[in-house]
């Protein structure tokens, strides 16, 4: 069995302690709530302390982390697109600048067991998509993947 994981980056418009990144802050506490209520959210990974490669450092906001892994990449893709975190994708401008030409804000891998899943993957992952593109190593759900490298369709 495989597990769907992804890193998700941002870069808050304001300090940390600005009302809306605060507010911010609040609405992703409630979502990682609702994330962990689906059954479908295996792990969350800490961000704290977590050093950020030279590269993923190219604005002035704070940047903002997550690391996650689901159980599949349908449940991943129907929780990020419903809910409170649907909300949070239509409220992002208030809360993050836009990221650098070529960097995204997140990339998905399979990984077939949990404990491969680390920061440092995810940071390769990452800068394996800004290199080369969505491929079967690291992608995006334009772009999607199946647990075998066979390109797929979410629905």
């Amino acid at each position: 069995m495989a597990f769907a994981a992804i890193l998700t980056v941002g870069q808050l418009k304001h300090s940390e302690e600005h009302p809306a990144s605060r507010e911010f802050f609040i609405a992703g506490n409630y979502i990682m709530r609702e994330a962990a209520k689906t059954g479908q959210l295996v792990k969350e990974f800490n961000p704290n302390r977590v050093k950020l490669p030279e590269e993923m450092i190219k604005g002035n906001g704070t940047p903002v982390l997550t690391l996650t892994v689901w159980k599949d990449l349908q449940s991943l893709y129907q929780f990020t697109y419903s809910g409170l975190h649907r909300q949070a994708l239509l409220d992002r401008n208030k809360w993050f600048d836009p990221l650098p030409e070529r960097q995204p804000n997140f990339v998905i891998w399979w990984s077939d067991m949990l404990s491969n899943v680390s920061w440092k993957e995810a940071f390769k992952r990452y800068d394996s998509y800004i290199q080369h593109g969505p491929d079967s190593f690291a992608f995006d759900f334009k772009h999607p993947f199946d647990e075998f490298g066979e390109p797929v369709a979410l629905k």
